[in-house]
C-alpha cells in the first residue's frame, strides 16, 4: 500500500513540474509572425506577460535589426514609438502605457503588433527586448539559446523565417509587389477614363435623339 502512495505521489509530483516549466517557458515575451519570408514584409505580435505579482507592465521596448518600414497597431491605453538612425532606419519600438491608465495588470498579458520589412534574409531573427514595471523593475529578455539547444532564463524572441521565393533577391521581390501595384492603379485609371468616355457617348446621343424627336414633331 505504501508503495502504490508513493509511486502516485511522485506522478503527481513529476506533472507538477511538468506544468510549472510548461507555466514558465509560456511567460517569456515571444514574437509571432506566421508565414513570414525572408526580404518581404510581415506583421508581427509580441506578446508580453506580466510575471511579477506585484506590479503591472508599462513599458516594451523591442530592438530592430534596422529595418526599411516599421508602423504599429493603435491600442487603447498605449503611445508607441518608433527610433530610427541616421539612415532613417528603424533600430527598435516602444509602447509606453498613457498616465492614468494601468497597464497590463498581474495574471494577464498584452499583444503589441508591428508591421515590419523588408526582413533579414537569414534563416532566424532575434528581437532582444526590454520589459519595465511599474515598481521600476527593468527586465531584459536578450540571452541567445545555449549551444545544446538549451533555454535561458531570458530569451530573446526570435523569428524563424522561411526561405524567400524565386531568384532571392529582395530588391526584385519588393520592386515587383510595387510594379504590380502600380499597374493595378493604372488600369483601374484607364477603366474610369473609358467608362466616362461611354457615358458622355451615352449622352450625346440621347441629346442627339432628342433633337431629332423634337425636328420631327415641328416639321
Amino acid at each position: 500500500m505504501r508503495t502504490q502512495i508513493t509511486r502516485a505521489c511522485t506522478a503527481v509530483a513529476a506533472v507538477g513540474f511538468v506544468l510549472l516549466a510548461g507555466g514558465t517557458a509560456s511567460a517569456h515575451v515571444t514574437a509571432d509572425a506566421p508565414g513570414a519570408t525572408q526580404g518581404d514584409y510581415s506583421v508581427i505580435t509580441f506578446k508580453v506577460p506580466t510575471e511579477s505579482e506585484t506590479a503591472n507592465t508599462t513599458s516594451l521596448t523591442v530592438a530592430l535589426p534596422n529595418l526599411k518600414s516599421a508602423r504599429t497597431e493603435p491600442i487603447p491605453g498605449w503611445s508607441s514609438k518608433v527610433d530610427r538612425n541616421d539612415k532613417a532606419e528603424a533600430t527598435s519600438v516602444t509602447w509606453t502605457a498613457d498616465p492614468g491608465t494601468p497597464g497590463v495588470r498581474p495574471g494577464q498579458f498584452q499583444r503589441f503588433v508591428l508591421s515590419v520589412g523588408p526582413l533579414p534574409t537569414k534563416d532566424e531573427v532575434s528581437f532582444p527586448a526590454t520589459q519595465t514595471y511599474s515598481d521600476g523593475k527593468v527586465v531584459k529578455w536578450d540571452q541567445p539559446m545555449g549551444a545544446d539547444g538549451s533555454e535561458p532564463e531570458h530569451p530573446a524572441p526570435m523569428l524563424t523565417l522561411a526561405a524567400a521565393s524565386g531568384d532571392g533577391h529582395d530588391d526584385h521581390h519588393v520592386g515587383s509587389s510595387a510594379a504590380a501595384s502600380e499597374k493595378a492603379e493604372d488600369n483601374d485609371n484607364t477603366a474610369r477614363w473609358l467608362g466616362g468616355i461611354g457615358l458622355a457617348l451615352g449622352l450625346l446621343g440621347v441629346a442627339l435623339g432628342l433633337g431629332n424627336v423634337i425636328r420631327g414633331r415641328r416639321a
